[in-house]
């Protein structure tokens, strides 16, 4: 077994996120929580994925235990609402305004960031593909 089918195993994983991509998703968050609508913990994204209110959801690779987010990719495809991995919590939560880790955050209205979460999409579309 390869150590990205074991990751996927354990984690959920099922695409790397190129480093630009993340980067700019990052930037979208922060932005969107200042100019529009932004949801953070697992227990508030999930809520609003389950609503069908999310625009991109960004959950954290980091997180211990793993079952902690690991319901959020499938809600995430049921719901045909777009998500990505972030590296670590601490940047996650930098982007969402917080000084400590957060596990994952939700956009709900982009706001001034409506461009750059249409390209995260876009490109989260061709890794995908």
């Amino acid at each position: 077994m390869s150590e990205k089918e074991k990751k996927e195993m354990t984690t959920g994983l099922k695409f790397e996120v190129p480093e630009e991509l993340l980067k700019k998703s990052l930037e979208a968050l922060d932005l969107a929580r200042t100019t529009g609508n932004v949801k953070k913990g697992t227990n508030e994204t999930t809520k609003i994925i389950e609503r069908g209110m999310a625009r991109l959801v960004l959950i954290s690779e980091d997180v211990t235990p793993e079952e902690v987010v690991m319901h959020l990719p499938p809600l995430c495809e049921e719901k045909n609402i777009p998500y990505l991995y972030v590296k670590n919590q601490k940047d996650l939560g930098a982007a969402c305004g917080i000084n400590k880790g957060c596990a994952s955050a939700v956009i709900l209205d982009p706001g001034k960031a409506e461009e750059a979460v249409v390209g995260v999409i876009a490109e989260l579309e061709k890794i995908k593909a």
